[in-house]
């Protein structure tokens, strides 16, 4: 069993976020995070009983201020506390991993990760082969009265028992009906009758600095209710399509898959994360919002399985130099790196280069605002597009895949370009034959050295040049053609090993 509690961590070095799943790990092993999108969901089980409708919520209510008649009142959550909090859960797995299946992971020495793994990693036993029990723990929240219950995927995974704890301290067994790791919601089932259940609110009337609230069991201590506020909605985290609910509340080990309640009492979200370089809370947490976990525990209630949408695009996100150069009034709007080949958006139109600023009528300010919209999509569902390409806003329709659905990662749009290199810094010259079959481009230039504005903006020799703001082009006249009719910066288009990617190259 994977012990609940991962981590997303690289070393500081590398300057990216560590991520860490919230969770702690019974008896004497004391907390310890471990990479948890890495595993296999847990397998999963029949349909249950139909949900039942979310009870009325109650709101929190302003504490007063004392002597201070201009000042904000704090929120009162007694009351949610109080309400609430018997449907909230302690969730306990127990699983067996065999010793020759678990691997410390990989971390350089001097890594401040690297001394916690090696302090906290469980005693392997005697006699390479046999198995040992792992115990983890987490949190979660009743949601229909017959017993169906909301938590992390990554607190079952591969989990041979799993224990929930009520409030009232009734202890049940519980059945995993399906685990979704892509969004890491999972749903139990316990057999009883008349449970209390948490109402369920919308994450789209949520805003960014209204108070919010935890429960949960932070390093096996249940019931523990910590408070903040929401600091950014739709925030996109490396390889994870969760539009995630950002906010400053305390979440620790054992705080993952409780809820997280808006001060009308209705939940939120789940939490999922924490952002942390020493295994605690250090101010960045992160919910997944109830609306994508509603959508995956319906799928997982009916058919015990999930099916994701998808677009089939790599997108960026618009910054000024890029809103330059595609000559955008604003840098928003989530922007096409590379369509992939017979997908959704391949069939539908769209081109690398492309600016998406709309969705069925709604704006798209940054690349997870898209990112968002098709996570709570079925596949089969329409997406009204509204993109930017060559100066003026064109309208497509995309009817959007499943995620399991195989695509050509090469896109549609891989001419290559070429560039005198003069204002760009840039030496390049034509793929040869042997290099456009290994690279699956029809033509392209490679950039031999790159200099001034180009390498300060982060293009490196042996990056293949494919398009100049959107456009293919095929000659040094016509890149030069374009570069010419840019006047701060361009946007180059970008073949970096198998990723394709858009730099902008201020030139003015």
């Amino acid at each position: 069993m994977h012990n609940e509690g991962a981590v997303t961590a690289i070393t500081a070095k590398r300057l990216t976020l560590a991520l860490i799943v919230a969770g702690v790990i019974g008896g004497a092993v004391g907390a310890i995070a471990v990479e948890h999108n890495n595993a296999t969901a847990a397998a999963a089980a029949a349909a249950t009983a139909p949900v039942a409708a979310s009870p009325a919520p109650v709101a929190a209510t302003p504490a007063p201020v004392a002597g201070n008649p201009v000042g904000v009142a704090l929120p009162d959550f007694t009351q949610i506390v109080s309400h609430n909090g018997p449907a909230v859960v302690n969730v306990r797995v127990v699983g067996t991993t065999k010793v020759s299946q678990r691997q410390m992971p990989q971390f350089d020495e001097d890594d401040p990760f690297f001394e916690f793994f090696r302090r906290f990693q469980p005693q392997q036993p005697r006699g390479g082969g046999r198995g040992e029990l792992v115990y983890g723990a987490g949190s979660g929240f009743i949601v229909s009265p017959d017993g169906v219950i909301l938590t992390n995927a990554h607190v079952v995974r591969d989990a041979d028992e799993v224990t929930v704890k009520l409030q009232d301290r009734r202890e049940f067994r519980a059945k995993v009906l399906g685990s979704d790791p892509k969004t890491d919601v999972a749903v139990l089932k316990i057999d009883a009758k008349n449970l209390p259940v948490v109402p369920i609110g919308n994450t789209r009337n949520l805003q960014v600095g209204e108070w919010v609230l935890a429960i949960g069991s932070p390093y096996g201590l249940e019931s523990s209710v910590t408070a903040g506020v929401v600091s950014a909605k739709g925030r996109s985290l490396p390889n994870d399509p969760v539009p995630f609910i950002q906010t400053d509340v305390a979440v620790n080990p054992g705080n993952s898959g409780g809820p997280l309640f808006n001060t009308r009492g209705e939940v939120v979200g789940i939490n999922s994360q924490i952002y942390s370089q020493t295994g605690g809370y250090q101010g960045l947490s992160f919910a997944i919002p109830i609306d994508v976990a509603v959508r995956i525990k319906d799928q997982i209630v009916a058919t015990g399985k999930v099916q994701h949408a998808k677009l089939g695009v790599v997108m960026q996100d618009v910054n000024q130099a890029f809103a330059d150069s595609f000559k955008l009034e604003s840098p928003d709007g989530a922007l096409v790196a590379n369509v992939e080949r017979g997908g959704a958006a391949d069939k539908a139109g769209l081109k690398a280069g492309d600016v998406i600023r709309k969705v069925n009528g709604q704006s798209i300010v940054a690349s997870g605002d898209l990112s968002a919209i098709v996570s709570v999509a079925k596949p089969g569902d329409k997406l009204g597009l509204d993109v930017w390409r060559d100066g003026k806003i064109m309208h497509l329709n995309a009817t959007l895949a499943n995620a399991t659905d195989k695509g050509d990662p090469i896109g549609r749009d891989t001419l290559a370009s070429k560039d005198s290199g003069a204002k760009l810094g840039l030496s390049l010259r034509p793929l040869d034959p042997v290099e456009r079959q290994q690279a699956g481009l029809p033509a392209g230039l490679v950039i031999e050295d790159a200099g001034g504005a180009a390498q300060a903006a982060g293009v490196q020799p042996g990056d293949v040049l494919l398009a100049v703001n959107g456009r293919p082009v095929t000659s040094v006249a016509q890149v030069r053609d374009v570069v010419g009719k840019s006047s701060k910066s361009v946007a180059l288009l970008i073949q970096r090993g198998d990723e394709k990617i858009f730099i902008p190259v201020r030139i003015g």
